[in-house]
């Protein structure tokens, strides 16, 4: 099994965190190869991850970027997202030629579960396996012009490398982010979505669940998809099974683990996992009680009206994004 992360040593302790949660709930597979896309990484963080895996008794490579930039031939706005993310448009790059298929994953993931089912997929002719987001804005799915393809989330992807190759699907999710001037809201997941929207395999939601399975109910997401039938990709017994026992969590929006006096459901998974790591020690970012008290609230007070909290939710976002953008500029 190949599985690919992107990261730079800021997300070392997610990152490690979410190679021990794979190596323990998959113990039984013979191989594991662990890919990992570093962006200024230390080699510091590059000696505990070797110390991790050597645990475990897996593989692992690593190939540093240093600049990012030379792969792309214009300007580009990650929205204040780290350049790093766009490393998983580089597989065909940077990965070996004999790497046929990989599973990428984000680094704010941890995997409850085996991944053997996951990552046997028969996609058939599809290149890339990818879970809906059902919570998407009209409009953005308007201007991917999407039609009658679903938007999903980048945050797990089965890849067909070898088809991935061959179509050179790399080159034109990057051509399509250029006439696009480099500025999509969300950067490669939007490129993603509009370049391969006939070629996306739809996996289920329990390989990669975040807070908004929990949040709303499936007959909302179902009629908040229209006019795309949400059922015809997710039944109402696949999300059940879902949210009674997901693999793979996605610590997606600002509710993250790592961070002080937050309340997610999944927050003792993250821990535990971080704590069979060298990062055990890590300490969360401080000055986020006062957010999570002020999110509780909102929950509480929305959570009668999905409509209204999702219509709330899509006019914050820009703003968080905003603030995510100021502060990555104030730390250079």
């Amino acid at each position: 099994m190949n599985i690919l992360y992107t990261l730079n040593d800021k997300f070392a302790p997610q990152v490690g965190a979410a190679i021990a949660s794979v190596c323990e709930n998959n113990k039984d597979l013979k191989d594991i190869n662990f890919y990992l896309i570093t962006l200024n990484f230390s080699k510091g963080n590059i000696s505990k991850m070797k110390k991790l895996v050597k645990i475990y008794n897996r593989n692992i490579y690593f190939y540093e970027l240093d600049d990012i930039n030379k792969y792309f031939t214009f300007e580009f706005d990650t929205q204040g997202w780290n350049k790093v993310i766009l490393a998983r448009l580089l597989v065909d790059k940077i990965l070996p030629r004999d790497v046929d298929k990989v599973l990428y994953m984000d680094g704010d993931t941890v995997v409850r579960g085996s991944l053997s089912s996951l990552y046997e997929t028969n996609m058939g002719s599809k290149i890339l396996g990818m879970s809906i987001e059902p919570t998407i804005e009209k409009n953005r799915i308007a201007s991917l012009e999407l039609g009658e393809h679903p938007y999903c989330n980048s945050g797990v992807l089965l890849i067909d490398l070898k088809k991935w190759r061959k179509k050179k699907i790399g080159e034109k999710i990057i051509e399509y982010y250029r006439e696009k001037k480099g500025n999509l809201f969300a950067a490669d997941q939007d490129a993603i979505n509009a370049v391969l929207k006939n070629d996306i395999y739809i996996i289920s939601p329990r390989y990669n669940f975040y807070n908004i399975f929990d949040q709303y109910s499936y007959n909302f997401l179902k009629r908040n998809m229209k006019p795309l039938e949400y059922d015809k990709y997710v039944t109402k017994e696949d999300m059940a099974e879902s949210k009674k026992n997901p693999v793979i969590i996605h610590y997606l929006g600002e509710e993250r683990p790592w961070r002080e006096g937050n309340t997610h459901k999944y927050r003792n998974d993250y821990k535990h996992y971080l704590s069979l790591t060298p990062w055990k020690d890590t300490e969360d970012e401080k000055g986020w009680r006062l957010y999570f008290i002020c999110w509780k609230i909102f929950n509480t007070i929305t959570k009668p009206f999905p409509g209204l909290r999702l219509s709330l939710i899509n006019k914050l976002i820009p703003a968080f994004m905003k603030y995510r953008k100021n502060k990555l500029k104030k730390a250079k």
